[in-house]
């Protein structure tokens, strides 16, 4: 008599649980891959047009460049945050290095006005916190979700208060903004890590995977990206010239 190879439930259980932890670290690994080339991505076309003399002085000298920069980098983030069920991965992969490129060509300010050595040691300063919160959102047991939400409610009110201060140019609130906005982002790294690692384990296909890693890339670069801007106030020291 021929018999049937049968798993039993509790194996067939282990084998989907080991399946989803799989995927999950996959996943992860992917998110903070992109992540990292998206900021190398930056820095590298930061510093280049601040090291080319065309290109600096035309950034510099053209706001209105500067403002369709931005306002293309707003676009994109609006474009990919609101759109990524119709995107595809490659689409949204594309957009993600779009922007990082983008963001380098606005970020060449930072590397014309501080010192190389002042923007290196605040790297490393956000580097080193980053990848701590990071370990905390991934392993902590602890629900973040309320975490996130006075985040973000303090990230409109530092939104709020920078362009107040666009006006004033009170230096005492620019200090405000600087401290709370280091612990606001800080946070704010704590709370997607978790929330990342609780999407990479509902990811169903391949498709989702590239979708979700993307995004995630995309929440943590903005986190490191204005965490190290907030330092950079602290840390940072002028150029001379």
């Amino acid at each position: 008599m021929i018999q049937r190879n049968r798993i039993s439930p509790a194996v067939g259980a282990v084998t989907a649980s080991r399946a989803t932890v799989d995927v999950q670290a996959r996943v992860i690994n992917q998110v903070y891959t992109w992540m990292t080339l998206g900021l190398a991505l930056t820095a590298t076309v930061g510093y280049y047009v601040a090291e080319s003399e065309v290109l600096k002085n035309l950034i510099s000298s053209n706001s209105l460049i500067v403002i369709g920069l931005v306002v293309a980098q707003l676009g994109i983030v609006v474009g990919l945050s609101a759109g990524i069920n119709r995107l595809s991965g490659s689409a949204a992969t594309g957009l993600f290095i779009l922007y990082s490129a983008l963001t380098g060509l606005t970020f060449s300010v930072v590397f014309m006005a501080y010192t190389y050595s002042s923007i290196a040691s605040t790297f490393f300063v956000t580097a080193g916190t980053f990848a701590a919160m990071s370990v905390f959102g991934h392993t902590t047991k602890r629900d973040l979700t309320k975490l996130g939400s006075i985040a973000f409610m303090a990230l409109i009110g530092i939104i709020l208060a920078s362009l107040v201060n666009m006006f004033m140019q009170n230096s005492m609130l620019e200090f405000g903004i600087s401290v709370i906005g280091v612990l606001l982002f800080t946070g704010l790294t704590a709370y997607d890590a978790q929330r990342i690692k609780e999407m990479a384990a509902m990811v169903s296909d391949g498709e989702s995977e590239a979708k979700v890693s993307v995004m995630g890339a995309l929440s943590l670069y903005l986190n490191f990206i204005n965490l190290f801007l907030m330092l950079l106030r602290f840390l940072g020291v002028a150029r001379d010239e």
